[in-house]
């Protein structure tokens, strides 16, 4: 049975503590923490576009750690194969037989690091995982960690020696988002060594604590006019010249997750157009496929004005 969003906001732990928590490890970058979050509420994945050095691999790893889940990095090259990722098996000469040898994908919390410099066939091996939880091998499915999360980092698609992630892949990703560089007095602290290690993160929900916000977070309530303004943006979006690809359902689902997920973290148990608004170019700006490589700007327009009638700036 699901829990009531309005019973879990009333336990000792809440969502804001591991924002928080976050937060001082990653300087001045509340919305990319809180982005991250509703990722994993959502019960989806995370893909993280920026440039080496801004702290993507430090957000992993504090959020694994806050989150008391098992992690694993994996750094994508060429060279990786689809086994170097699930696993592969190898024969046993005292059993006679194979034995399968399980990759870093059966890790709570799997980190691939510039998955775009993988080749597309190791790209597809994260398919079923991120889709359904499991792997398939040897003839036989095995079930990955509940929760699974898998938070990805790529360059952009300017940087020498990537493979472009196919609509396919991505659409397995329920936000994208970028980090961007810090601000001038968050650089200061960061100079200063007063931000707080990843490592020395205390662990601040238990495995059940996470299920149950999980569920909560299905539980958030959407009204008919948020069910009217999503219905109406997926009708404008396949109606528009301008794109290519308007939303499939699965954006509209993974829309209306984020949005609870966010309406979660902010102690309600009901969905606002400001929590639609919040997560809109992170949920859908990889979805919409433009005949004009309309930029973040142009798509912040096309969704307010045309979906919504509201303007989505940050």
């Amino acid at each position: 049975m699901t829990t009531h969003p309005r019973e879990v906001l009333r336990a000792a732990v809440q969502p804001e503590q591991l924002l928080t928590a976050l937060a001082k490890v990653l300087l001045g970058k509340e919305r990319a923490i809180r982005l991250a979050f509703t990722g994993f509420l959502a019960g989806g994945h995370i893909l993280v576009e920026d440039v080496p050095g801004v702290g993507k691999t430090t957000l992993a790893l504090g959020l694994a750690r806050l989150l008391g889940l098992d992690f694993a990095r994996v750094q994508m090259t060429a060279d990786m194969l689809p086994g170097d990722i699930l696993g592969s098996s190898i024969f046993d000469p005292r059993q006679q037989t194979f034995v399968f040898h399980p990759g870093p994908v059966f890790h709570g919390v799997l980190l691939m690091d510039e998955i775009n410099r993988a080749s597309p066939r190791s790209q597809s091996a994260l398919l079923e995982a991120m889709a359904e939880g499991q792997v398939s091998a040897d003839g036989q499915s095995m079930a990955l960690p509940d929760p699974f999360f898998v938070i990805a980092t790529q360059n952009p698609q300017e940087h020498a020696g990537v493979f472009p992630l196919p609509e396919s892949q991505l659409d397995r990703f329920t936000l994208r988002f970028s980090l961007g560089y810090p601000g001038r007095e968050a650089e200061r602290l960061l100079l200063q060594g007063k931000n707080q290690r990843p490592e020395d993160l205390p662990i601040v929900a238990e495995r059940s604590v996470l299920q149950a916000w999980r569920h909560a977070v299905t539980a958030v309530f959407l009204s008919a006019e948020i069910e009217d303004m999503l219905l109406h943006m997926a009708r404008c979006s396949r109606n528009d010249e301008r794109l290519r690809m308007g939303l499939s359902p699965r954006a509209l689902l993974a829309l209306k997750a984020s949005a609870q997920a966010w309406a979660f973290i902010a102690g309600r148990d009901y969905v606002t157009p400001d929590d639609l608004r919040s997560v809109a170019l992170a949920v859908l700006g990889h979805r919409l496929i433009s005949t004009a490589n309309l930029a973040g700007d142009d798509l912040a327009v096309l969704l307010g004005q045309e979906a919504w009638g509201l303007d989505i700036r940050f």
